[in-house]
């Protein structure tokens, strides 16, 4: 931490390092999200920002590592604010089935925020990693399911039943200077009738995908964390750069199987250090460079709905 701020400081001195964007540099659009559920036949991905995003999948609504909250900090009003507001009102959520929580970092796991979804979506159920629970019981969540890697369980909801799987992640936890690890990490596979998806959770690049993809898979939609990666020296281990993310996906969808690539965790939050309109810009070009079906890809903007359907 000491070699990365003293080479912000050298940056921001000599002007090499990249301005943090204004509010307007990013659009935003209206989600188009089925009220109160989804059909069947249909999976819909809505970016609220960062690595929040609502999936109405096979008739249920999944919502992923929920942050409203303007600062990413346990202070509001100081540390990393939000270059675009959450692009969902919160009063748009549909009722709310299940929420996915990869980690314990503060731009996964909002108080605030889960303090809201609780007396908003009361019978939602969460499912988390290992040690989390006894945090989001304290913020009043009563339906907490824990998860080891590759524990596989099936989750009663008020939409229905959704599988889950926790998948490994390559990353570390902590709230505080003194609990560091204490907490695990992971992403989620969720099966919803013929659905597959997959929520990486927030990793570097790791050998596991191609089992994740033999063990949870075929998926129909993979959100991948492609942003917060420089300097390399010091994120590789815990956060991919765009052509790492682009390798994880083809091992998760290999030999050319269709699946949609959802690019997150870029573009909200300023974390590190790279120009924060370049993770997509090099998705592209990766995604044009390995010829693949450029349908698949799904670059969001914040706040757009994307939808596929099955026959």
């Amino acid at each position: 931490m000491q070699r990365w701020f003293a080479e912000r400081l050298r940056g921001r001195l000599t002007g090499t390092l990249p301005r943090t964007p204004s509010r307007s540099a990013f659009e935003v659009v209206a989600a188009d999200i089925a009220a109160p559920r989804g059909r069947a036949d249909q999976c819909r991905v809505t970016w609220v920002g960062h690595s929040t995003c609502l999936l109405q999948v096979g008739g249920v609504n999944i919502l992923t590592d929920p942050v409203w909250s303007e600062h990413s900090f346990p202070v509001q009003g100081i540390g990393p604010r939000r270059i675009v507001p959450a692009a969902v009102p919160f009063d748009a959520l549909p009722p709310l089935d299940l929420v996915l929580l990869s980690h314990n970092h503060y731009d996964h796991f909002d108080t605030t925020t889960i303090r809201d979804l609780v007396r908003r979506h009361p019978s939602a159920r969460w499912a988390c990693a290992l040690g989390v629970s006894p945090a989001l019981v304290d913020l009043g969540v009563s339906a907490t399911t824990e998860f080891d890697w590759w524990e596989r369980r099936v989750i009663p909801t008020p939409g229905g039943a959704i599988t889950v799987t926790a998948t490994p992640a390559q990353h570390f936890s902590g709230r505080t200077p003194f609990d560091r690890d204490a907490t695990l990490w992971c992403g989620f596979a969720v099966q919803v009738g013929a659905w597959r998806v997959l929520f990486v959770g927030d990793t570097g690049l790791h050998p596991e995908f191609g089992q994740i993809a033999a063990a949870c898979g075929p998926f129909d939609v993979a959100l991948v964390p492609v942003g917060a990666y420089e300097p390399r020296w010091f994120m590789r281990p815990v956060h991919m750069n765009p052509e790492e993310a682009l390798d994880a996906f083809d091992a998760l969808a290999p030999n050319g199987h269709r699946c949609a690539f959802v690019p997150i965790h870029w573009g909200t939050f300023r974390l590190t250090d790279e120009p924060m309109d370049e993770p997509p810009r090099r998705v592209r070009e990766g995604w044009r460079s390995r010829g693949r079906a450029a349908d698949d890809l799904w670059v969001l903007r914040h706040g757009e709905t994307r939808v596929a359907s099955k026959p």
